[in-house]
């Protein structure tokens, strides 16, 4: 059912949340990649550019393509200044309309997991790239902790409220990941566990940014009541410093493989 699926369709919304936290982890990945200048890259599942832009300011493509199948997500990484050299087009990750070889690099920046093949997502990754190049991922650990937004995840739980989840969780686990890489014949396959932190102003502007969320609608559908229960539970279980700051982690798992040449 429709309304029991995780939806990203409002750009702005889905950047005071999952956008900035994608840099943060984003940015330790790109690191980790090294990529050298003047790449040709396709950035699978890119939302509303969060990822993309991060690219374009480190990496100095020669060229850019986002592709993802929200159009709301898609008109807000049309505003963003990458879209300057960035294409950004709606397309599906299992059926990529592009020949073999068409790009350096690609990657998917916290999408793996709503994939409904992720067999067949990284299949097409491997496909339209060209020999020697790189295809690589960043998914937080949802089996593990990673989350970011794990201490409501938590507390909803003990509620005995199902908080959404994707579809293929399984796959964000390390080694499900590394069986896809390996399955799909890449070479040179390395892994990383990345960590990262976000400061928030206090207890409420978390709480806000989160409701931005894939937990936003399940808490508003809850009773007044409940949903005022399941806040103070999460504030009860997130300290605050002495100016009354929120700093949260979060950890991802990544992976990269290079096709054979």
């Amino acid at each position: 059912m429709a309304e029991n699926q995780i939806r990203f369709d409002d750009g702005a919304a889905y950047e005071r949340m999952m956008g900035t936290w994608s840099r943060l982890v984003g940015n330790d990945f790109l690191d980790w990649l090294a990529p050298r200048p003047s790449l040709r890259w396709i950035d699978i599942g890119c939302g509303n550019g969060a990822f993309t832009e991060l690219l374009i300011e480190r990496c100095s493509p020669a060229a850019v393509l986002g592709i993802d199948p929200s159009e709301g997500q898609l008109a807000f990484a049309r505003g963003r200044p990458a879209a300057r050299m960035a294409e950004f087009r709606r397309g599906d990750a299992m059926a990529l309309p592009f020949s073999e070889g068409t790009f350096d690099v690609a990657v998917m920046a916290l999408v793996i997991f709503f994939i409904p093949d992720p067999v067949k997502g990284v299949t097409e990754m491997v496909r339209v790239v060209r020999p020697g190049g790189t295809v690589a991922t960043y998914v937080w650990d949802m089996l593990g902790g990673g989350v970011p937004l794990e201490a409501i995840q938590i507390e909803m739980r003990a509620m005995g409220v199902t908080p959404l989840l994707p579809p293929n969780s399984s796959i964000s686990r390390m080694e499900a990941l590394r069986d896809l890489w390996t399955g799909a014949g890449l070479d040179a396959i390395e892994t990383r566990e990345i960590t990262v932190h976000r400061t928030f102003a206090n207890f409420e502007d978390f709480w806000t940014t989160s409701m931005g969320s894939s937990v936003g609608p399940t808490v508003a559908a809850m009773p007044a009541a409940n949903s005022e229960l399941l806040k103070e539970r999460v504030r009860t279980r997130l300290r605050p410093d002495a100016a009354g700051r929120i700093t949260y982690g979060a950890r991802a798992n990544a992976i990269k493989g290079y096709v054979p040449t």
